[in-house]
């Protein structure tokens, strides 16, 4: 990220436009040898030619238009941003700036933000000041709990964080478009891909990108949401949110699953036939953390039929963390009956008949609502839907619940 240069692209967008050189040179008030070095820079960095350059005019090369497609999605973005802050920023804010100014936002310490950065403290603080001196306001305000960034401070922020994904995404662009395998997948798993969607999705990828860099989180889904619009995350899969959770994601359903109560095989219940619910409820139980879809199912089971919920609960999302709970003791489970499938298949869990028709719930993808995937990454979310279809629905009828 550092070796990137905001004027130089700005440079490079407008010749993209302009196809003069010398146009360019005035729009962005700079020379025109200033410009040529900015090309020859660009184009060194991203491998190859941009322009075709001819008597007529600069034009750009296929590799030229990838390159433009990005780029000057990320800088509309930015430049709107920063002219919303202060106009003049669009011309004097830097990428180091901004780097400082998102450390800052997120870490709201000048010592923590320049550890973040692995920069001196004086650094980011100068970055910072800059950036604030130039837009002649307060964009950080001092609480008792730090430095709190203002919420135009924020928009900048976030504008920033998701131009720089967008230069990453160039780069893999131009990879693909040079046949080298560059760039990288960022999934966020909830619980229920990381058992049926995820390994067979990522083992098919896999052998068709041996090299192609995927890194999987996982964690609370209000953290990855959060990533996910950062543009750490490229995409969410698990259980979909309704209603949405904010206006610049986007949810694709994938397939329905439905709840399912599990045992081990030598619970006393195991084997019984239409349990009711108020035994259920008198037993121990192990279940999805609040603030989950799947919890909200358990509970309502339990509160829409004037029932107390039951006093006795683990937490837990884990299906394998759930398997030798459920072998230990007699506590029974609630979770996915697709995350289940496996455990009771291999004779280590069973399913508990109880009569209850649960509700279905759906699961997909989440994505920003803007999002371009590359090459590559459409290809992950190909595979995703191809591993989705194959994924027969979970019975719901009261006797296999």
């Amino acid at each position: 990220m550092t070796r990137h240069n905001l004027r130089h692209f700005r440079v490079f967008l407008a010749v993209a436009e302009l196809r003069s050189p010398s146009a360019a040179a005035r729009r962005c008030r700079v020379s025109q040898p200033a410009v040529t070095q900015s090309l020859n820079k660009l184009e060194r960095t991203m491998g190859g030619g941009l322009f075709q350059r001819t008597r007529q005019g600069f034009f750009l090369t296929d590799r030229g238009r990838i390159f433009e497609a990005r780029i000057r999605r990320a800088m509309d973005r930015l430049d709107s941003a920063l002219h919303d802050v202060a106009p003049r920023l669009t011309v004097t804010a830097t990428l180091s700036q901004l780097q400082a100014l998102i450390a800052m936002t997120e870490a709201q310490n000048f010592t923590l933000a320049a550890h973040h950065l692995g920069l001196a403290q004086p650094t980011v603080h100068r970055a910072v000041t800059q950036i604030e001196e130039a837009s002649a306001r307060v964009l950080f305000e001092r609480t008792s709990f730090g430095m709190v960034a203002t919420r135009p401070c924020r928009r900048l922020a976030q504008a920033a964080r998701l131009a720089f994904a967008e230069f990453e995404q160039a780069e893999g662009d131009l990879a693909e478009f040079d046949g080298r395998d560059a760039g990288h997948i960022v999934v966020g798993a909830l619980p229920l891909s990381r058992t049926v969607i995820l390994p067979e999705a990522l083992a098919r990828f896999r052998a068709l990108r041996p090299r192609h860099r995927v890194r999987i989180f996982d964690g609370p889904y209000d953290e990855m949401l959060a990533g996910l619009r950062r543009g750490d995350i490229d995409l969410i899969i698990g259980a979909l949110r309704d209603p949405l959770p904010i206006e610049d994601v986007v949810q694709e359903k994938l397939f329905s699953d439905r709840l399912t109560i599990l045992a081990g095989p030598q619970h006393p219940l195991a084997g019984r036939q239409d349990i009711a619910l108020d035994e259920l409820a008198r037993h121990g139980w192990v279940v999805p953390r609040e603030g989950v879809p799947a919890r909200a199912q358990f509970d309502a089971l339990f509160l829409d039929r004037g029932l107390p919920l039951p006093d006795s609960i683990v937490e837990c999302g884990s299906i394998l963390l759930m398997r030798e709970l459920l072998n230990r003791s007699d506590l029974l489970g609630c979770i996915s009956a697709q995350q289940a499938e496996a455990e009771i298949a291999r004779g280590l869990l069973t399913r508990v008949r109880t009569g209850i028709d649960w509700a279905g719930r759906d699961i997909g993808l989440t994505c920003r609502v803007d999002w371009v995937p590359t090459a590559a990454q459409a290809l992950f979310l190909d595979l995703v839907r191809s591993v989705a279809q194959g994924i027969a629905p979970t019975v719901h009828s009261g006797s296999l619940s």
